[in-house]
């Protein structure tokens, strides 16, 4: 993982659920380059622990934790380990979420053909599962709340700390298909902003970041074939990113250090940051 400058955040801990993914494991390597001591959370216990593995051998400190962001009682469980072991946190990043295909439909826009004769494993705005939808909301809201819940006490108590949520540009332009992950989304922004303001008493900061298009392992297969050619879909978001490409891992960095650091943003609260590579700003014309 390269980092494009350092923050010095030596004697920092750092908290990052969903951290064993693309994503969030590149963001939790370059809060460890910067010297911060750092807790992987992550519902599969061997992908923290990987991550946490690679931030140890590269001369960081890290540790590996299973937590399920949807019970508060795992979370709970995950604090008192990184109080043992790393103490209190200093920095949360809240990077748990995702999409369910039950929250997604089939085609982009409805026809009439769907309603009379739909065909064999079409899935309309009709047929959308009230538990998927469920599911999806929770996962990256509630999955956002909770985590806060359980680890900003100890920085209201300490009276200073930061936190980072991971939005999306679904939450300024829904995409089509998934309105579930869209309004999810859409909530996390807007959770951010009342979550900066409740917490500005305490010396506590709150913005999000809110990537484009990056490749991971929940939309690869959505986006490319498997020759590595780009699907319709893959094709239609290119098309529409002036930059021409999907984010990288990297292309996070600097946007994050950028928050965490009170020095440079200190007075940065309840934004969300695009990193979108142009889409937001491209009228598809």
């Amino acid at each position: 993982m390269s980092v494009p400058f350092k923050v010095d955040l030596n004697g920092k801990v750092a908290v990052v659920t969903g951290g064993g993914g693309i994503l969030c494991s590149g963001m939790a390597e370059t809060l460890a380059a910067c010297g911060a001591k750092v807790a992987i959370l992550d519902l599969r216990l061997e992908n923290a622990e990987k991550v946490a593995a690679r931030i140890n051998a590269a001369g960081g400190t890290a540790i590996g934790i299973s937590a399920n962001v949807l019970e508060k009682e795992s979370l709970m469980a995950a604090r008192e380990e990184v109080l043992a072991k790393l103490g209190p946190c200093d920095i949360l990043l809240n990077g748990a979420g995702g999409n369910n295909p039950k929250g997604t439909t089939s085609k982009e826009f409805l026809e009439k053909a769907d309603l009379d004769n739909p065909a064999e494993g079409v899935v309309s705005f009709y047929d959308l599962d009230p538990a998927g939808i469920s599911f999806v909301f929770n996962l990256n809201f509630i999955g956002t709340l909770l985590p806060t819940q359980v680890f900003s006490r100890d920085m209201a108590e300490k009276g200073e700390g930061v936190i980072i949520n991971i939005s999306s540009m679904n939450a300024f332009r829904p995409l089509t298909k998934i309105p579930a992950y869209s309004g999810a989304k859409a909530a996390v922004s807007n959770f951010t902003q009342w979550l900066a303001t409740h917490m500005s008493k305490v010396g506590i900061r709150v913005n999000a970041i809110a990537p484009g298009f990056f490749l991971t392992d929940q939309n690869r297969t959505l986006l490319t074939n498997p020759d590595g050619s780009l699907t319709p879909r893959g094709n239609t978001i290119l098309s529409h990113t002036p930059m021409g490409r999907f984010g990288t891992p990297d292309d996070l960095s600097g946007t994050l250090l950028w928050l965490v650091d009170n020095g440079a943003s200190g007075f940065v609260n309840g934004t969300v940051i695009p990193v979108d590579g142009g889409f937001a700003a491209f009228s598809g014309v």
